[in-house]
């Protein structure tokens, strides 16, 4: 088995049972495709590397368990493993008490730069905007991580959601517009410029 097999191909393996010839080697073929996807989409949901990691070890324990979930018919692996993700993202978060996911976010700020004052700035920054994005509902914030973290077109993305294209720009818009707000709102709080 070659890694030249769609991902759909690497399933149709999986799915003819763990002791098929082959289903290790295209299992671990797609591991290595979209482990990081997967991570990203739970770095960004869940906000810190930890979580993603047990997010990702979740979603492919789901995958190798349970292949037929899948079903080809309806669209893209790819797609259908970002909607996995994603919906055990938000199945975590109801299950968090609040406030936990501010800490979370907070806790990885980025890697350090050779200009300590700049990377505190920026560092600063990616925090405010991860908090604020915390604070999206779920639906906008799946959306936004989507779109800006892993650059799926409004297409995809609704794929990936299963709405249609004008709800995913909805989402986006809502979205976007709820974060310019609670930056504003903080910006003006930090300056003295608030009411």
């Amino acid at each position: 088995m070659g890694s030249d097999l769609s991902d759909e191909e690497l399933m149709a393996n999986l799915m003819a049972g763990p002791r098929a010839q082959g289903a290790h080697e295209a299992f671990a073929i797609l591991l290595a495709r979209h482990m990081e996807r997967v991570r990203a989409i739970g770095w960004r949901m869940l906000g810190s590397a930890e979580a993603a990691d047990d997010l990702a070890q979740e979603v492919f324990l789901r995958v190798w368990r349970n292949p037929a979930a899948f079903d080809g018919g309806k669209g893209r692996f790819v797609h259908w493993l970002s909607r996995v993700a994603a919906n055990a993202c938000i199945d975590r978060l109801r299950r968090q008490q609040p406030g936990q996911m501010d800490d979370a976010m907070l806790e990885r700020l980025g890697d350090p730069a050779p200009d300590p004052e700049r990377q505190a700035i920026e560092n600063e920054r990616a925090a405010r905007v991860r908090a604020a994005i915390a604070q999206l509902p779920e639906r906008q914030r799946q959306a936004i991580a989507l779109a800006h973290d892993l650059g799926h077109t409004n297409i995809e993305i609704a794929a990936i959601m299963e709405i249609s294209v004008e709800a995913v720009e909805s989402l986006l818009a809502r979205g976007r517009r709820k974060l310019r707000q609670l930056l504003r709102r903080e910006l003006a709080e930090m300056t003295g410029k608030g009411s």
